[in-house]
């Protein structure tokens, strides 16, 4: 049976292409949160963590021809990390990839002033050129995520990164770092408990455009015994939580302080 579609379905098919799920939206209170429209332009909202533009930095890179484990060295031995991008998820299976070589000391000063899971939540331009420098022809300019980074046990440095191409179509699986705020005014921590942070991170399928560089977790009325899971966290209503929403991400634990004994 050939049945029509309503006005209404082709706007609910176009939501889900966007994928853009209720469940998300439901991550912020209905009374915090404005109405949200799935076929608006996308767009960091008011009262979210955004990019910092400080950070902002291009990234330049060189074609590299092979890869293996004597080219990785040679590259590292010559101040080179070498890299690999990606056309989102699958690209590892034969999509749109490119090997390219990064400066070391440029990495590694972003991971330096950054953190590295704050370097793996951010949106860079990647320049590939013939060669470092501005007299390098351009090969190829794409905005990319971080996806994978490797670095030395002893030393930290840089041993490789995988990138992400990141057009604004592109949905992305992003481990976004949590930051805990607001200790100083918890009912918990003030009795002399303590707090046991259970997740750094939390995954989320982010649309390009808006994946956060990091999440607030507020602390401020955390009791003893009390604790957080990924659901209560507030983010943006597109960000689509792919981790159960009842994993803990912290808890207040500890003794409460014992009231003196009083006198007979």
């Amino acid at each position: 049976m050939l049945l029509r579609r309503s006005p209404g379905t082709l706007r609910t098919c176009v939501f889900h292409l966007r994928s853009f799920s209720n469940a998300a939206a439901a991550l912020v209170s209905p009374q915090e949160a404005a109405p949200f429209d799935p076929l608006a332009p996308l767009e960091y909202l008011e009262g979210f963590p955004r990019p910092d533009l400080k950070h902002a930095e291009i990234i330049t890179a060189i074609p590299r021809i092979t890869s293996g484990k004597n080219i990785a060295a040679k590259e590292r031995k010559a101040g080179r990390v070498p890299s690999i991008v990606f056309e989102q998820a699958n690209g590892q299976e034969g999509g749109n990839k490119r090997l390219i070589s990064v400066q070391a000391k440029q990495v590694r000063k972003l991971v330096d002033h950054l953190g590295r899971s704050f370097f793996l939540s951010r949106l860079f331009e990647l320049e590939v050129r013939s060669e470092f420098g501005d007299s390098g022809e351009l090969i190829e300019k794409v905005r990319v995520l971080p996806r994978k980074l490797h670095l030395h046990s002893g030393t930290d440095a840089p041993l490789n990164v995988t990138f992400l191409r990141a057009p604004s179509s592109a949905l992305l699986k992003v481990d976004v770092p949590l930051v805990f705020r607001g200790e100083d005014a918890s009912p918990g921590l003030k009795k002399g408990a303590y707090l046991n942070t259970i997740k750094r991170t939390v995954k989320y399928l982010c649309p390009a455009d808006i994946i956060p560089p990091y999440i607030d977790v507020d602390l401020s009325e955390l009791d003893v015994g009390q604790k957080l899971v990924m659901g209560d966290l507030k983010v943006h209503p597109a960000l689509r939580l792919i981790q159960s929403p009842d994993q803990p991400v912290c808890n207040i634990i500890g003794s409460r302080v014992r009231e003196p004994k009083k006198s007979k």
